[in-house]
């Protein structure tokens, strides 16, 4: 099969969809994977790297997308749309119950959509988007206590404070993959963290890991109120499987926060479970409602790229491989791909997408055939 690695467009996006390890599992299969020139420089991986792992550079993207397979990171964007085709394996971060436009695009150029973080085990386990919640989360805590700095607009607090100062309090809202990577570093920083979640086993759980360092709460309006009024830094992460985020803050809450307090909204991607926020850029990240800093960038791993590209493609590799080796039996024969396709032959095929649009939902299983 000839497989696509075009080169991120999205603003700040510094990832790539292979690695030349990658390439060449791919390749010794005997693959053509075409690479367009540059591809990997963003994750400091050189064409010549890709050449001698056994991929052909090309010099547009137009000649990667010509391919039967495209393996990507970020969902296209507008300017990529003209590339899509109805014989064309897409293989990609979608999010599409945040983005209409997409969907719709999607859908008329009659594409094979799977995405990355709808691909489920049988556990319920989400092994394709969880390496990018673990960096999405790490990270949220160090940008937040960037911008909590005065000169970024914050209220000039340091997390772990300092003898005879109060640390800064975090409130994280979800337990999930998220939730608890954010908790290690922010603890690790010496914040006091406060958890909530509707889920009281993950509660226990996150307790008992962190033996008692953090403070637990079941998430109800409340709770959610009481936590993020005392909080310098909320950090969104919330995850509904393919839908939308819940919305857990309302602009009516902003008031009551406290001034130069800052949001990181890692759900932002999936619509974001603040009331408040809207996805931003690396280059344009953040900007300020009620005296309250809003983080909103939604591809946030892009901005540490070679830890990114490794750790994505450690856990993509396998079911690449296996699109490559058979195509649409691949999803055929598999449940975690059958949970990941969006879309195929112009229908939609992931009922978290279709609620959150109110389109015609069709199984995956009927959709191919």
């Amino acid at each position: 099969m000839r497989i696509g690695l075009p080169k991120e467009i999205k603003d700040g996006e510094n990832r790539v969809g292979l690695t030349p390890g990658a390439v060449r599992a791919l390749a010794r299969r005997g693959h053509q994977v075409l690479v367009e020139t540059g591809a990997g420089m963003g994750s400091f991986l050189s064409d010549d790297e890709y050449r001698a792992a056994g991929g052909e550079i090309v010099p547009a993207a137009a000649d990667a997308w010509a391919a039967e397979l495209v393996v990507k990171v970020k969902e296209p964007i507008p300017s990529e749309y003209h590339f899509l085709r109805p014989d064309q394996l897409l293989f990609t971060y979608l999010h599409l119950a945040a983005d209409r436009q997409l969907t719709d695009a999607l859908l008329a150029s009659g594409i094979t959509a799977i995405a990355y973080e709808t691909v489920q085990t049988s556990e319920g386990k989400l092994p394709l988007l969880m390496p990018m919640s673990e960096v999405a989360g790490r990270m949220a805590t160090q940008v937040g206590a960037t911008y909590l700095e005065r000169q970024h607009g914050g209220r000039g607090v340091l997390l772990g404070g300092v003898p005879g100062v109060a640390p800064a309090n975090i409130t994280i809202l979800g337990g999930g993959t998220v939730g608890t990577n954010a908790a290690k570093v922010a603890l690790g920083m010496g914040a006091q963290v406060t958890v909530l979640d509707i889920n009281h086993d993950r509660l226990q759980y996150l307790d008992d890991i962190f033996q008692g360092r953090l403070q637990t709460r079941t998430s109800n309006e409340f709770s959610v109120e009481q936590a993020i009024f005392s909080a310098d830094l909320v950090i969104g992460a919330v995850l509904i499987p393919g839908g939308r985020a819940p919305l857990l803050v309302t602009r009516a809450m902003l008031p009551q926060m406290r001034q130069g307090a800052v949001i990181v909204d890692v759900a932002v991607d999936q619509g974001g479970c603040i009331e408040t926020t809207r996805p931003t850029t690396h280059s344009d990240p953040i900007y300020v409602i009620d005296g309250v800093v809003h983080y909103g960038v939604a591809n946030m791993p892009g901005a540490v790229p070679r830890t990114s590209t490794f750790a994505l493609v450690n856990q993509t590799m396998a079911y690449a491989l296996s699109l490559a080796n058979a195509g649409l039996d691949a999803v055929r024969g598999s449940q975690p791909l059958l949970h990941g396709l969006n879309t195929h032959a112009g229908k939609l095929t992931h009922e978290a997408v279709a609620e959150a649009f109110g389109l015609t939902y069709v199984d995956p299983r009927e959709a191919l055939g």
